[in-house]
């Protein structure tokens, strides 16, 4: 009989698999693939942001310059006059250098604005600035430098005052950045700007007279200068004279009362920096388009030659003085096309010049008109014939006193009453 025979079982053997290890990750042209896409989404959507930004900064100027246009037009009600383009509280008669000299409290001087004040100033009530001007309306003691017992006399000493006196006897209202009186596309910040502003006041399209109005800085008019500047000081603002809205004779909606400008960044740029006349060979006040061709930079048109010399120094350039009413610092002219290069007739920026608005906007700059609408006119509005001289005071055929502006569009919303006629989609 068999047996059968029994084999021990076993267990099939399966070959052990070992796991590998797999890395995960870019390759480097992946890599480089991913790169590139992200720099072509950054450069189609960088300038749109940008856009975007100086679009806000843009509407920002725009809402600055109606409100100082509602402060001029409440501090009218008040007082039933436009602000003086160059005014304020006139000289002690009789005085000599007390115009940014403090006192001690009790004792003789002690400044006074010397009729330098702009139209910036009286307006501050009226635009939410009532802790500015009660610091400027009141005596005002000094407290820089510290332990100092000097005092300046209520409204101020004359905005005129350099660096200088205000390290010796710092007068901090005419230091004093006024948010509503910049406009944020403007780059320009600090020294050698005593509080700077983005905002001036028109004075027409005629350089007479243009600085004083021919009023001495005691509030008295001039006998010779006066009935000059009455012939020649045709925009809606006046220099040491109020102006009354009954006075814009062409309608305050045809009217500009406040341009828009650049303040001095020290660059050389035409806007900003005041080249004296004296680099042409002839007056602007005869032919204005001289100061937009000559010393001009063939290599960077928006800057002067290096040739070309200035009128004042660091401190004395646009914009840079909100508080001072030289037209240099707080005024513009319908003379020359918005960001056209700005000119004096002499060889300081106190004297007349060619201020024409500015901006680092693209195209063009805001106009505040005379019934507080705010509009932005292109660089290349009709300005007339730009080689033609000013109207004057003795004047004859097309530059007789109550002429049209021989600068055109331009010209006559610059101009408060010679009766031309404006387009209502300028």
């Amino acid at each position: 009989m068999l047996k059968s025979s029994r084999l021990p079982k076993t267990k099939p053997r399966v070959a052990s698999v070992q796991p590998h290890s797999t890395k995960l990750g870019f390759t480097l042209v992946e890599l480089l693939v991913v790169i590139a896409i992200i720099g072509v989404l950054v450069g189609l959507l960088l300038p749109a942001v940008q856009a975007a930004r100086e679009a806000a900064r843009r509407m920002q100027c725009s809402n600055n310059a109606k409100q100082i246009g509602l402060g001029i037009h409440n501090y009218h009600s008040a007082y039933n006059q436009l602000p003086m383009s160059r005014g304020g509280t006139s000289r002690v008669s009789g005085s000599t250098g007390d115009s940014v000299i403090p006192r001690t409290l009790g004792g003789s001087l002690g400044g006074n604005n010397r009729f330098n004040r702009s139209a910036l100033v009286p307006i501050l009530p009226f635009i939410e600035q009532q802790g500015l001007w009660e610091q400027i309306a009141n005596q005002f003691k000094v407290v820089e430098p510290a332990g100092s017992d000097l005092y300046y006399n209520a409204f101020g000493p004359n905005p005129e005052m350099s660096l200088t006196h205000h390290t010796t006897a710092r007068y901090d209202p005419w230091m004093t950045n006024v948010a509503t009186y910049r406009c944020p596309s403007d780059p320009g910040n600090g020294l050698p700007g005593q509080g700077r502003t983005n905002f001036g006041m028109s004075l027409g399209d005629a350089l007479g007279q243009q600085n004083t109005g021919g009023v001495y800085e005691t509030a008295k008019p001039n006998p010779t200068e006066y009935p000059r500047a009455n012939k020649s000081n045709r925009g809606m603002l006046r220099s040491r004279v109020a102006l009354k809205f009954r006075d814009v004779l062409d309608g305050l909606s045809n009217t500009i009362m406040v341009g828009e400008m650049n303040t001095d960044l020290g660059d050389r740029h035409k806007t900003t920096q005041v080249v004296n006349d004296a680099n042409f060979g002839a007056t602007i006040i005869n032919n204005p388009g001289l100061c937009n061709t000559i010393e001009i930079d063939p290599d960077r048109p928006a800057f002067w030659a290096s040739s070309a010399t200035f009128a004042g120094g660091a401190q004395i350039q646009r914009g840079l003085k909100w508080a001072c009413g030289f037209p240099v610092f707080t005024a513009i002219t319908t003379i020359a096309p918005p960001n056209s290069a700005v000119c004096s007739t002499g060889n300081s920026t106190w004297q007349p010049g060619l201020y024409p608005p500015s901006s680092r906007h693209q195209g063009g700059v805001h106009i505040l008109l005379g019934d507080g609408a705010v509009k932005f006119v292109t660089d290349s509005i009709e300005a007339g014939d730009q080689s033609a001289g000013n109207i004057w005071w003795n004047g004859t055929g097309n530059r007789a006193p109550g002429m049209p502006s021989p600068y055109g569009l331009w010209g006559a919303l610059g101009t408060r009453a010679t009766k031309e006629q404006v387009s209502a989609d300028f």
